[in-house]
């Protein structure tokens, strides 16, 4: 198939394109390289430097005529977007709009979407969230997520272009962005491992589900067939504190760093965990890789970047 991965010079994206072109597909990368990397994207796939908000999106469609479009690309910093919703929404809504619209003028079978099951929901009612959970987002970019899950059904009902629609838990791995607000394993690790020392905010209890970025790239595999259309949860169903993420790197690397709080985020939820039920019931997918475990092959990463 030919395969446009949106965000391929990313975190998550280009693990996706590297398992794509590994099964044989044929991969396009549109990133702008906002915080893609190049040494990220597989020498395989062909690499456009272009803004998912671009005029020139259309007739990349039409010159290509790719079969599905997984689509990565995002603001996806929580604070940015509490800071600047307008362009949050430029980027991630706007952006998924031009995107879904040259893809219906252009003969796309399918739409992968990486949504965010650790902001639709918001404040959890109920632990771990199922799909059905009330989706109530309290910040400018779960609204954003939310708004493309509700356009792509949109399009599935009247353009006919099925989606499958996958609500992450919080990825860790290599690749990981270890500068800015997000990922807080990225950020903890790359710390200690420099001698430096990590801030953990607040009390350092507030939970979240964390998951391996390689069983991400098996849903986004399983993704590609056509009867996994709706939304998924990606996720292990289990919650691991800051506190506890920071002792167990602190461990992994070297044991002698002290543990320093500092303030707590404004407008941070307190617990995030979501069920994977729905996705292991209908393909199978289960979480393999052990959170500790997983931590270890972060750790090993960054130590071969430095």
């Amino acid at each position: 198939m030919k395969i446009l991965v949106t965000g391929g010079a990313g975190f998550i994206g280009s693990h996706i394109a590297d398992a794509y072109i590994e099964l044989g597909h044929d991969v396009t990368i549109v990133d702008n390289f906002s915080s893609g990397r190049e040494e990220n994207c597989n020498p395989k796939a062909e690499i456009i430097r272009m803004d998912i908000t671009s005029s020139e999106i259309e007739r990349l469609f039409e010159q290509k005529q790719f079969d599905v479009l997984n689509h990565h690309a995002a603001q996806m910093d929580v604070r940015v977007s509490v800071n600047n919703p307008k362009y949050d929404a430029t980027t991630n809504i706007l952006g998924g709009l031009n995107l879904y619209e040259a893809a219906k003028k252009h003969g796309v079978k399918k739409i992968i979407f990486a949504s965010s099951g650790g902001t639709v929901y918001g404040e959890q009612q109920e632990f771990p969230a199922n799909e059905e959970h009330p989706k109530n987002p309290l910040s400018p970019y779960g609204v954003s997520k939310l708004a493309n899950e509700h356009y792509l059904y949109y399009y599935a009902q009247e353009h006919r272009i099925p989606s499958a629609i996958l609500r992450y838990a919080n990825i860790y791995g290599p690749r990981q962005n270890p500068h800015g607000e997000a990922g807080v394993v990225a950020i903890f690790a790359k710390k200690l491992l420099a001698g430096e020392q990590p801030i953990i905010n607040g009390d350092g209890l507030q939970t979240r589900d964390y998951v391996y970025v390689g069983d991400v790239v098996i849903a986004n595999i399983l993704a590609l067939k056509d009867t996994m259309t709706g939304a998924y949860n990606v996720g292990t169903e289990i919650e691991s504190d800051v506190a506890t993420i920071f002792r167990n790197l602190n461990e992994i690397i070297d044991g002698k760093c002290a543990e320093k709080y500092g303030e707590a985020k404004a407008g941070e939820q307190r617990r995030s965990v979501i069920s994977y039920k729905k996705i292991n019931k209908e393909t199978g997918w289960v979480p393999t890789v052990d959170f500790r475990e997983g931590l270890k092959k972060t750790v090993e990463f960054f130590k071969s970047q430095s």
